[in-house]
């Protein structure tokens, strides 16, 4: 990992960029590590709150990953997680009621960047984080990706009908 040394724990922007896809970041399953917008939001028995977007898709298929994170969230917070199944959480929002935090995505990025070089991932890919149901505007979240995100990153917006035509 390269880092600024004017900046503890921030890493350098590096040649290699994200990519960006306009596709149905399913059909990466299994050829990468899928990240999940989740928020920190926990049910009154302890699980998270998956309620839309790509987290809601991801339980359709995986059914226990609302446990597995409300573990995780209880017991380290609301942070990058791996969650088994090739899926790992990418919070970016506090609860599932608030709006999506730019610096929370931030700090998502960063935590996932970190976590793909120690695990050594050949491919991550990410849904644009708070652009969908969260409302952002991609040009306020790219930069913030940019940062961290190097060429084993892909960025995937979803497909629509009118894209498909």
């Amino acid at each position: 990992m390269t880092t600024d040394p004017g900046k503890p724990n921030q890493l350098m922007p590096g040649e290699d960029q994200m990519l960006e896809a306009c596709d149905d970041i399913w059909s990466y399953y299994g050829r990468g590590v899928i990240a999940i917008t989740t928020s920190g939001s926990l049910t009154r028995i302890g699980k998270a709150v998956m309620g839309r977007g790509v987290a809601r898709q991801a339980v359709l298929r995986f059914p226990g990953l609302p446990e597995a994170l409300g573990v995780l969230l209880q017991e380290r917070g609301n942070h990058v997680h791996l969650l088994g199944e090739g899926i790992v959480s990418f919070p970016v929002e506090e609860s599932a009621w608030a709006c999506p935090d730019l610096r929370l995505i931030s700090r998502s990025a960063l935590e996932l960047r970190q976590m793909a070089d120690r695990e050594g991932w050949k491919m991550v890919v990410v849904p644009r984080p708070g652009c969908g149901g969260g409302g952002l505007d991609w040009r306020e979240v790219r930069p913030l990706l940019d940062e961290y995100f190097d060429a084993r990153f892909v960025v995937v917006s979803a497909t629509t009908r009118a894209d498909k035509v």
